[in-house]
């Protein structure tokens, strides 16, 4: 049976033992089916962090001492060093102090329509809309910041989403503290299991399919009954010719 996303590829199943309840197969019966899709470089062909700074930059809205932490952080990411995930965001949202909440997500969804909006993947449009179509829950899960993807929600066929949230003060205004941890790595696995537990009940949902494109995203691709890596890195692609993962090329 071909899954939703393959395209002239033969079906693997990721390694990960499901979180909860047997598969039935069959839409409408069994637990709810989870279809999660990683944002940057998954869905969109791009990297919507490095586009935001570059956004800002341009703009003038980060001070030169901030850009040159960003970038050094990133050069650090490249060598996969450990990096402070909540460090780097915090110096982005530099950007926004003394701002509203409401006007830095305006300026966000702005920011989307201008620069991110032609990058999405039709390819991931048409594998969110089968696996919807399916009868699957299909949850965007990203490490960038949550105004971003709820402005892709309203124009994509994802019905739920997990992403960065920034804290807000009291006054309104969004300070530069993560709320809770930044959706990466290890926590977008723990992220899912806390979407499916709250929204479905703990033994009542599966992570039936996962999509990613890097090597962080391995997790949750393991944990999935099929793992899909989209044009993966090549620690990521290591990993799916091991695993015997469905490597698709969008």
């Amino acid at each position: 049976m071909s899954r939703p996303g393959e395209t002239n590829t033969e079906e693997h199943q990721g390694d990960g033992v499901p979180f909860a309840g047997p598969d039935t197969g069959r839409e409408g019966t069994g637990p709810a089916r989870l279809a999660v899709f990683d944002f940057d470089g998954t869905s969109i062909e791009g990297n919507s962090p490095v586009l935001l700074v570059q956004h800002l930059m341009e703009r003038g809205m980060l001070r030169k001492r901030v850009i040159f932490r960003i970038l050094l952080w990133a050069a650090a990411y490249k060598l996969r060093l450990p990096q402070n995930e909540s460090k780097v965001r915090s110096l982005v949202f530099t950007a926004f102090e003394g701002r509203s909440a409401e006007e830095v997500d305006r300026f966000l969804a702005d920011f989307y329509d201008e620069r991110i909006a032609l990058l999405f993947r039709p390819e991931a449009d048409a594998a969110m809309r089968a696996h919807a179509a399916a009868g699957d829950t299909v949850v965007v899960i990203s490490a960038t910041f949550e105004p971003i993807i709820l402005r892709a929600m309203e124009h994509h066929p994802f019905a739920f989403q997990i992403s960065t949230r920034m804290r807000k003060a009291p006054d309104g205004t969004y300070t530069r503290e993560v709320e809770g941890l930044p959706v990466e790595g290890e926590e977008k696995i723990a992220a899912v299991q806390r979407f499916g537990d709250n929204r479905f009940g703990p033994g009542n949902w599966v992570l039936d399919s996962a999509y990613g494109d890097h090597h962080s995203d391995r997790a949750v691709l393991g944990a999935a009954r099929h793992a899909f890596a989209v044009d993966p890195d090549r620690p990521l692609a290591r990993t799916a010719r091991e695993k015997g993962w469905t490597v698709l090329g969008w």
